[in-house]
């Protein structure tokens, strides 16, 4: 672990990898130190934001080195369905590549249980895990100057929801009309992490 100040009200946690941040962001959720306002995990980090009023930098990175991990734990939140309609025109060539057909990966994506790791790229992209852990997909090796909001997508081990237009070099697959931000909803963002999700096959 190392931990660095991020201007004068934050800490970044450096790890080595995404389960190192899931297992002390789960340990920290429902146990926060006094004076901890929100934390804020990332692929490798986890951004621990303060109250300086209330607690030094210096004694949050105190308690930060004393918290045990929950290694292997997540996290659980609310559970959300989304419906896709599995017609994306990356679709086939990915399933070729995969090695598994069209019918076997869209059974795949659909019976996983995922779970929003991280948020990030755009206002509401939730950055998803699979439960089996059991996907590793290529990217683009060129990324689309536009990608439709609502494209359901894969890249690495991640699935996703572009929330509105715009580059991207995931592999794409579906689409869904939900929207996973939306200023008028509070909180605007359907996918939060932790938040699991369920995606349905809506058609083809």
């Amino acid at each position: 672990m190392r931990v660095l100040p991020s201007g004068s009200t934050a800490l970044l946690v450096e790890l080595d990898d995404l389960e190192e941040v899931l297992a002390l962001y789960s340990a920290l959720k429902d146990h926060a130190p006094p004076g901890v306002l929100d934390l804020v995990p990332a692929a490798r980090t986890l951004l621990v934001v303060t109250d300086p009023s209330r607690r030094s930098l210096d004694s949050v990175e105190a308690v930060l080195r004393d918290t045990t991990p929950r290694r292997g734990e997540r996290t659980a939140g609310e559970l959300v369905e989304i419906p896709v309609r599995y017609d994306g025109e990356d679709l086939p060539g990915l399933a070729e590549t995969l090695g598994w057909g069209v019918d076997e990966l869209v059974r795949r994506h659909t019976e996983d249980e995922w779970t929003v790791a991280f948020c990030g790229f755009a206002p509401g992209f939730g950055y998803m895990t699979s439960a089996s852990r059991s996907w590793q997909v290529p990217r683009r090796p060129s990324p689309r100057t536009k990608v439709p909001a609502g494209a359901v997508a894969l890249a690495g081990e991640f699935s996703g929801v572009y929330p509105r237009e715009s580059p991207g070099g995931w592999q794409l697959i579906g689409r869904t009309d939900v929207q996973v931000f939306d200023l008028d909803r509070d909180p605007p963002a359907l996918l939060s992490p932790g938040t699991r999700v369920r995606f349905v096959e809506v058609g083809r």
